[in-house]
């Protein structure tokens, strides 16, 4: 037994036994994979379109490639120390090549003709065109669809929005699967003649958002839409029943609705209004305005492809099945056991295929830290993605040379859901984030290097500085709760903290629970969630203050405070505010790049100010790997390419 186990760690022995007698049967059963990783937990989707998370982050981008994929420069191994952040570039993947037009706002991509998808079916520009499409389209529900809302009219076609004069196409209600959600019906196309409503329906206030969305989508579904249809006026609402009765009500008066149509969507024409083109070897995309960062998106998952025919036939989520999935990235998924391991092998019709030296890959799900650390030393896997807090000043000091770490651009925060009525007064928000004692956080719980977080982004983006946000002041925040009027706490209804179960996330969660104790007499309860579950709760907003973590897409301020506009998908916090909205839209076609960065600073003053978030820490990556594996390297992004992984003993 290491000495490492003997003098610091004898109660992993125990842990130990226990991961050894649970994961013999696994290995026993399975000839074993060349390099196997803690991925943490179970994955919720390998579906592209439908991910948020870095579980999923990690096995999408074994299997999956866009059109660039973010990778070292050659030869980097040879000008880097292990512990070094390497610099990623969005390089050329799926598409051999492509040009900028001279106002930024024009990329032609020109595919790589020997792109295969796993089933050898080539991978063409049409195919990512429907990609998109299909992220964007409101059915499929995509979190990150607003990734792709630089694109000339994507914004519009993913939020529904059409008025009159406008090119739209008609989804039919003849679908033959109605659980189908990407459209499956007969479509339509011509020109949106006018648009009749009912009166907007009064919310009652304290409504939460999940009945808020139900009342306003049952309105939407009364609108009745007439259209020019191939020279021929036509009549088209969701609910025509609920039109019809409606129908005296509406404004302005709708026609005669005795041919009224049932219809699935009423959506601007993706191919008149959308600006992605597939033309032959070539994807033309035509942006609002000059975006700096849009080839790292493109290089980011949810902009990735998938097999349109797979789709077509099995449907979602049933396409991702084993059985069924083809994909194009330099691995293909061979089986999935849930609560055990994601089984990745070869794609051999990968186009990089010769450079890839794994063969079988394990994304193994692993609940626990401490699990992971003794599956670590006893060689079970190659790469650990969590550790227990307590080890992590003897792992960086007896295992050096395995032990990875290094700055990263991600941000540690709580989200505060505003809707709650106690939480809604931001004098309460801000005086729970005063009492929070982050620096004692960071040296005393986390002890991994990360430095106390009072702005949500991290420093290391050029040409940005946060503002310095609140800062620990127990006077201040005690000040504060009593002009909310619970004075030492009294009044205030407990709190809960959600967390995602993880020994670290609820060590962080006590402490925080005894801070708030201490400081303001605030009492607070804990719940922790499978990572499923606990997104769910996350987004639906079931929770009063929950732990989250962003990692940047790519290296701009935008990454980070593009997520709470407005009915953002990741804003999930029920926080709004109209200056916030408008200064990231102006920063998004902003071309003065010191303009564009001021923008961005008084957006997040404000954020700050209104304080939907408390920041905790800037994180930094921390992992422990084998020293016969070869290719992997830190990055700001926490970014490892599995392609590039080789085993050397």
């Amino acid at each position: 037994m290491p000495h490492f186990l003997r003098r610091a760690f004898p109660v992993l022995a125990v842990g130990l036994l226990a991961a050894a007698l649970a994961w013999a049967v696994s290995f026993g059963t399975l000839p074993p994979a060349d390099f196997s990783f803690d991925n943490g937990t179970d994955v919720e989707t390998i579906d592209p379109a439908m991910s948020t998370g870095q579980p999923e982050n990690r096995v999408i981008n074994g299997m999956f490639e866009g059109l660039l994929r973010n990778m070292p420069e050659p030869g980097w191994e040879k000008k880097y120390a292990p512990n070094d952040n390497v610099p990623m570039t969005a390089m050329p993947a799926m598409a051999e090549s492509y040009t900028v037009s001279d106002d930024g706002r024009v990329y032609t991509f020109t595919m790589r003709p020997t792109a295969r998808w796993s089933n050898e079916d080539p991978v063409t520009a049409e195919h990512f065109r429907w990609s998109w499409r299909r992220t964007l389209h409101p059915e499929t529900g995509s979190k990150y669809a607003y990734q792709l809302h630089y694109i000339v009219g994507a914004k519009e076609y993913n939020q529904a929005i059409v008025k009159e004069g406008d090119s739209v196409e008609v989804e039919l209600a003849d679908r033959r699967d109605e659980f189908q959600p990407f459209p499956s019906g007969t479509i339509v196309c011509g020109r949106l003649v006018s648009l009749h409503k009912p009166p907007e329906p009064v919310i009652p206030q304290g409504t939460d958002d999940d009945r808020k969305s139900r009342i306003m989508s049952d309105w939407k579904r009364k609108w009745v839409y007439v259209a020019e249809i191939g020279g021929a006026r036509r009549c088209f609402a969701k609910n025509p029943t609920g039109a019809r009765q409606a129908a005296r009500t509406m404004s302005p008066a709708p026609p005669p609705l005795y041919k009224l149509e049932a219809c699935m969507q009423v959506l601007m024409d993706f191919d008149e209004t959308v600006g992605v083109k597939a033309e032959g070897n070539k994807l033309i995309v035509t942006l609002s305005s000059r975006t700096p960062f849009f080839t790292d998106l493109v290089a980011f998952y949810p902009l990735y492809p998938v097999h349109p025919p797979t789709i077509e036939a099995f449907g979602s989520p049933n396409w991702t099945r084993a059985e069924n999935i083809v994909s194009n990235g330099p691995f293909k998924l061979q089986f999935r056991r849930i609560r055990d391991r994601i089984r990745m092998v070869k794609n051999e019709h990968y186009w990089d295929a010769e450079n890839v030296k794994l063969y079988v890959i394990d994304a193994l799900a692993v609940k626990g830290a401490t699990t992971s650390l003794n599956m670590f030393l006893d060689g079970q896997v190659d790469w650990s993605t969590q550790m227990p807090v307590s080890t992590i000043p003897t792992l960086k000091q007896d295992y050096a040379q395995q032990f990875r770490f290094g700055p990263e651009l991600t941000t540690y925060f709580y989200r505060i859901n505003i809707t709650r009525s106690e939480l809604s007064d931001k004098r309460v928000r801000r005086a729970l984030a005063m009492a929070i004692n982050k620096k004692s956080i960071c040296e005393n719980v986390s002890r991994a290097g990360e430095s106390p977080a009072t702005s949500l982004c991290p420093p290391g983006m050029a040409g940005y500085v946060g503002p310095p946000g609140a800062g620990y002041d127990v006077a201040q925040a005690q000040r504060l709760l009593a002009e909310a009027g619970y004075p030492g706490g009294r009044g205030l209804p407990t709190i809960e903290i959600l967390y995602n179960t993880d020994d670290a996330h609820r060590t962080i969660a006590e402490t925080i629970q005894q801070m708030w104790k201490e400081n303001l007499g605030v009492d607070a309860e804990l719940r922790g969630l499978e990572w499923g579950v606990y997104l769910d709760s996350q987004h639906t907003l079931d929770y009063d203050t929950c732990r989250a973590g962003w990692v940047a897409d790519y290296s701009d301020p935008n990454t980070f405070l593009d997520m709470f506009v407005t009915g953002g998908d990741n804003n999930q916090t029920g926080w709004s505010n109209a200056r916030y909205d408008e200064l990231i839209r102006q920063a998004a076609s902003e071309s003065d790049a010191a303009r564009r960065m001021s923008l961005f600073h008084e957006a997040e003053t404000i954020l700050l100010d209104e304080q939907p978030i408390i920041p905790i820490y800037f994180r930094v990556s921390k992992h422990l790997v084998q020293q016969h594996v070869k290719g992997f390297f830190n990055s700001v992004m926490d970014e490892h390419p599995l392609k590039l992984i080789e085993i050397v003993k």
